[in-house]
Parts: C-alpha cells; sequence; structure tokens
C-alpha cells in the first residue's frame, strides 16, 4: 500500500488548491470544499466526465466506484489500478478541472 498512498498523495499535494480531506472515511483531495479524487483499495479514483471518464473507464480493470461494495456504483468515479499510476496525474488533473469549473 506505501507506494500507491505515496503516490495519491504526491499528486494530491502537487495541484494547486487542492486540500487533503476524508470522502466516505476514505482519503481524498479537495477543491473548492468538493472532493475530485481519492483513495480506495489502494487504486485511485477519479471524479469525471464526457470524455475523460470515457477514456478512463476504457482501460483494463477500471471500474466504477463502489465504495459501499453493493452495487451501487458512483456513476461520475471512475477507480483505476496502480497499473496505471502513469495516467494517475493525467486524469487527477482533469478531475480537478471538472470540478473546480
Amino acid at each position: 500500500m506505501d507506494k500507491e498512498f505515496n503516490k495519491f498523495i504526491e499528486i494530491g499535494t502537487g495541484l494547486d488548491g487542492s486540500l487533503q480531506s476524508k470522502l466516505f472515511g476514505k482519503d481524498c483531495f479537495k477543491i473548492n470544499k468538493k472532493a475530485y479524487v481519492c483513495f480506495f483499495e489502494n487504486e485511485m479514483v477519479f471524479k469525471l466526465k464526457g470524455d475523460f471518464h470515457t477514456e478512463a473507464l476504457s482501460l483494463d480493470g477500471a471500474t466504477l466506484f463502489d465504495p459501499s461494495r453493493k452495487n451501487r456504483p458512483m456513476k461520475e468515479w471512475v477507480q483505476l489500478p496502480f497499473d496505471y499510476e502513469e495516467k494517475w496525474e493525467y486524469f487527477a488533473f482533469q478531475a480537478l478541472t471538472y470540478v473546480s469549473g
């Protein structure tokens, strides 16, 4: 978990205006009091829309975020495994842009 969480922290703290917080008891980053990324099951979760949502969800292993694990996914939130760590920062920026826009 350490390398995954450390990458999450590195990305979140590197984006201007981003503040660390909690979402459903999970670590997250917010902009203007709105969550745009969180850390769940050693993976990063992004609030996305449009083409960025489609792009993220098309990656192998990507899923819609279902924090309750009761088959009630949050439709705008895409969970990406650490296999895509090189894309985490890209999607974090897109999520921040969406939430702050």
